[in-house]
C-alpha cells in the first residue's frame, strides 16, 4: 500500500500523496531539532468542494510559501481551504491556522482541552511556557526555570492565539455524508486530539503518535497539574480499542500500522520507568536530579549536553516518570519549600 505513494524523505519539500485524495506537505520549522510539521490535505471530504487541512503549521513566511507551493501542486490555492482541524494548541500545529482564518475565512477546530490553556496565553499576554516554568520549580530546577524565562521567546502575537471557531469533543465531526472521528488523547498536551479516518483506516495523529521519537510530556502552556504521563500511557492504549490504520504523524514519515508503533512507545516508558526508578536509587531526590543521571535522545546524550529547553523538556519528562511511579506505589514524593522529592518504597 505505501510503495506507491510518499516516498521522499519525510521533511523533503513538496507535496506528497498519501492516498487519493490525501496529501501531505511538510512545512519548514527553522532552527527546531523537529526540521519540519506535517499538515494534511483531505479533497474530497469538505461537502462544500474546499480542502479539508489537519494541523496548520507555524504562522511563519516559510510555512506559507511551502503549503502555497504544495497547494498549486494540485490545481488548488490557499482560498480552498474551508477547514482547518488543529491537533493541539502549539504553536507548530496552531498559528497559521488562526492567520490562514483571518486571511481566507478557514473555520478552526481545536480540542476543548486547550481552551484552558488559550484562555490563560490571553491573561497573560504572553508566550512563555508559564505551567511549564511552574512544573520546573516544583522540580527543583528554578535556575533552569529562570534561564527559560530570561530567553527570547518570540513575543506574543495575540492574532495568532485567537479562540478557534469550534471546541472539538469526542465523536463523529460530519463534512455532509462523511465523517472523521474525533478522539481525545490527552498526555503531550491536556487537550490533543487525533482524527480518524475509519473508512479509509487512516489516523491522523498529531504529535500523539510519532514514528521515531516520543513526544515530550507536560510542556503546557496553562497551569500544571493532573498526571501527564499516565494520561498518555492511558490514550496510547485507546488506539488499539480502534481497528488498525496507517499512521499519518505531524513529524515524520507515514507508517503502515498505529498499532505497531503504539506497541513500542508503552515499551519505551516502561523502560524509562524502570531507568527512572534506578537512577533515584536508595536517595531522596527532586525529578532535576534524577534527569541528571539519565541519557537522553535516541543518542544517549548527557543531560548537560542538552540544550536549556530540551533540559526543559527532560525535567518534566523525568518528573512524570516519577508520579506514575509514585501512582504505582514504587515511590513516595513529599514537598518542601515549594520542590517534590520522591523515595523510593523499600
Amino acid at each position: 500500500m505505501t510503495a506507491r505513494f510518499d516516498q521522499a524523505p519525510w521533511a523533503a519539500a513538496g507535496i506528497r500523496t498519501v492516498g487519493p485524495g490525501v496529501h501531505r506537505v511538510p512545512l519548514p520549522l527553522p532552527g527546531d531539532g523537529l526540521r519540519a510539521v506535517n499538515v494534511y490535505l483531505l479533497e474530497d471530504l469538505a461537502d462544500d468542494g474546499g480542502i479539508v487541512m489537519i494541523d496548520g503549521g507555524w504562522a511563519i513566511p516559510e510555512a506559507r510559501k511551502a503549503l502555497e507551493e504544495g497547494l498549486a501542486a494540485i490545481d488548488r490555492d490557499l482560498g480552498d481551504i474551508s477547514h482547518i482541524l488543529v491537533t493541539h494548541i502549539h504553536r507548530d500545529h496552531y498559528t497559521q491556522a488562526v492567520e490562514l482564518r483571518r486571511l481566507l475565512g478557514s473555520r478552526v477546530y481545536l480540542g476543548a482541552g486547550e481552551r484552558p490553556g488559550l484562555e490563560m496565553l490571553d491573561r497573560l499576554r504572553s508566550d512563555q511556557p508559564v505551567g511549564s516554568l511552574r512544573t520546573l520549580r516544583a522540580a527543583g530546577a528554578g535556575e533552569l526555570a529562570d534561564r527559560i524565562e530570561a530567553m527570547d521567546h518570540g513575543g506574543y502575537d495575540p492574532s495568532v492565539w485567537e479562540a478557534p471557531d469550534h471546541w472539538l469533543h469526542a465523536g463523529a465531526l460530519r463534512f455532509g455524508e462523511r465523517e472523521l472521528r474525533v478522539v481525545p488523547t490527552p498526555g503531550h498536551t491536556k487537550g490533543h486530539v487525533v482524527f480518524l479516518d475509519e473508512r479509509r483506516g487512516l489516523l491522523f495523529s498529531g504529535d500523539h503518535v510519532l514514528p521515531h521519537i516520543t513526544p515530550s510530556i507536560g510542556f503546557e502552556l496553562a497551569e500544571p497539574g493532573g498526571h501527564p504521563l499516565a494520561d498518555y500511557l492511558d490514550s496510547l492504549r485507546l488506539m488499539t480499542r480502534y481497528a488498525d490504520a496507517r499512521l499519518l504523524p505531524a513529524h515524520g514519515p507515514v507508517a503502515d500500522s498505529t498499532h505497531t508503533r503504539v506497541a513500542e512507545l508503552l515499551a519505551h516508558h516502561d523502560d524509562r520507568l524502570a531507568g527512572s526508578l534506578a537512577a533515584l536509587g536508595e536517595d531522596t531526590l527532586d525529578a532535576h536530579a534524577v534527569a541528571r543521571k539519565l541519557a537522553w535522545t535516541r543518542r544517549a546524550v548527557p543531560f548537560g549536553e542538552l540544550s536549556a529547553f530540551n533540559q526543559m523538556l527532560a525535567v518534566h519528562e523525568t518528573a512524570a516518570h516519577l508520579d506514575v511511579l509514585v501512582l504505582r506505589g514504587r515511590v513516595t514524593v513529599a514537598r518542601a519549600d515549594g520542590v517534590h522529592r520522591y523515595t523510593r518504597v523499600r
